[in-house]
């Protein structure tokens, strides 16, 4: 239990500052014999929308009926905005219409999308993203007939934004320890011991549970590179002189002492951290020092931005981290639209649409589009019923997928129509039920990223509980 112990507060230490490696370090628990496919190079990122994204208002009816049906539904929210307005975002006549590959599917059901995701539009059409209908979480597959007569087994606090976001990442409620992204790389790592385990797992903002694994935890960086201690780094702190720099020499060594004597064994383990933290975050200073300017601009000044920015900055310089496989996690917030939702959404989904466009610009530029997979994810969807000028929280959602080796131009899964009574929303409150699981939208990611059968089987709980693995839309297993 010792070991146990001190591993648990190694990785608790690595959510401060600099530090955010510590929990990498251990090299504990690779007994284990995976096989997963670590030939050339992948990246997942995962844009995780905090607050539950709205899907029927980023991917709406087209077809005049369907348009009709949503409108009647939402006629509050389609009153805010203003939508028998020739200006308006939800007048007809300046959706996007969507045109996919797959028409065929939907019966001659039409989609499109808000003017304020036209770069998203502008890659659906292109082949380099698509749309998965109606995911959410799920132990089994679940009806409204299972929900009425309550024989339904599901997941526990459905609507709960901490534990929805933790059950997203998870599979389980607010305070679980393992997410799959984190679950995915520690079967990376376990089948290729050259990989570079500090750079294998990289989150741009907070410290969540989607990147905890067991051999592996997250590596902190920004646009502005990774956290480094400023009493050594900063001339501000202590001064500008010879003795100065000198204090900030010894400052280092003691920072990254390798040989503290002592009987404490968590002291031990924190000067070891500490020392590897260190080091870490040097190395890649060092190699984001060395690394070309982007062409492409990442335009404005938003958080979203500025963090896909700082994923595109470290998978330039991939090769110097020594990996083959990275999950990325990213994530913005602002989606919880109970009010006002017609003021605030168009603004989340251009900073959605330009970032995710802009990171697509700087793969192509540097040739690793075809290497890379953006995917988004969210608490939950909305509820199909409106409140007046917004929407409660819901469950199922729609998603968006990017990439070179996405089979874009494609709606996959279900999109219902805004019929309360077709079975497929609960029987109050307007919640789509979700038809495709979160574990099968990972399936089939993990498939391309490497991972086989049983290693999906391992890291997804529920998943042996859906006959479908693979959703189609990567082509399934690596290649």
């Amino acid at each position: 239990m010792a070991n146990i112990s001190r591993r648990h507060v190694l990785a608790g230490l690595g959510t401060a500052g600099f530090a955010s490696s510590f929990g990498a370090m251990t090299g504990l628990g690779l007994n284990d014999a995976w096989a997963a496919n670590t030939s050339g190079y992948k990246a997942m990122v995962c844009i995780f929308l905090k607050g539950g994204m709205d899907g029927a208002d980023s991917v709406l009816p087209y077809d005049q009926a369907s348009y009709n049906q949503l409108q009647s539904v939402r006629s509050g929210l389609f009153g805010s905005y203003n939508s028998g307005s020739s200006a308006s975002s939800r007048n007809r006549a300046n959706l996007l219409q969507l045109n996919p590959d797959n028409a065929g599917n939907f019966g001659g059901r039409q989609f499109a999308m808000p003017p304020e995701l036209a770069s998203l539009h502008a890659m659906f059409e292109a082949g380099d993203l698509a749309v998965v209908g109606n995911v959410g979480p799920l132990i089994q597959p679940t009806t409204r007939a299972q929900l009425d007569s309550d024989s339904a087994i599901l997941p526990k606090r459905l609507f709960s934004h901490n534990d929805q976001q933790s059950t997203w990442m998870s599979f389980g409620v607010e305070g679980s320890r393992l997410g799959w992204g984190g679950r995915f790389m520690d079967r990376v790592v376990a089948s290729s011991p050259s990989e570079n385990r500090v750079f294998s797992a990289m989150a741009t903002r907070s410290n969540d549970v989607f990147l905890a694994g067991n051999d592996v935890s997250q590596f902190t960086v920004t646009s502005g590179g990774a956290p480094e201690p400023s009493l050594y780094t900063n001339r501000n702190l202590l001064g500008s002189t010879d003795g100065d720099d000198a204090a900030r020499d010894k400052i280092r060594t003691l920072l990254t002492r390798r040989d503290l004597q002592s009987r404490n064994l968590f002291e031990q383990d924190t000067s070891i951290a500490t020392a590897k933290a260190v080091e870490n975050s040097e190395q890649y200073a060092t190699a984001r020092a060395n690394a070309t300017p982007f062409s492409t601009v990442f335009a404005g000044n938003s958080s979203l931005s500025r963090q896909m920015q700082a994923v595109a900055e470290t998978i330039k310089i991939r090769q110097f981290l020594n990996v083959s496989r990275q999950m990325y996690y990213v994530n913005t917030g602002g989606y919880d639209t109970h009010s006002g939702q017609a003021n605030s959404l168009g603004g989340l989904h251009t900073d959605l649409a330009s970032a995710i466009s802009t990171f697509r610009d700087a793969m192509v530029e540097i040739g690793e589009w075809n290497n890379v997979l953006v995917f988004t994810a969210s608490d939950f969807g909305r509820t199909l019923i409106d409140n007046g000028n917004g929407t409660d929280h819901g469950w199922g959602g729609h998603h968006f997928v990017a990439g070179g080796d996405v089979r874009g131009k494609n709606i996959y899964g279900d999109m219902p129509t805004a019929d309360l009574g077709n079975g497929f929303y609960t029987r109050t409150g307007g919640r789509l039920i979700p038809t495709t699981s979160v574990e099968q939208y990972a399936a089939t990611m993990g498939a391309w990223f490497g991972l086989n059968s049983s290693e999906l089987g391992s890291s997804l709980p529920n998943l042996s509980n859906f006959n479908t693995r693979d959703l189609g839309f990567m082509g399934g297993a690596s290649s």
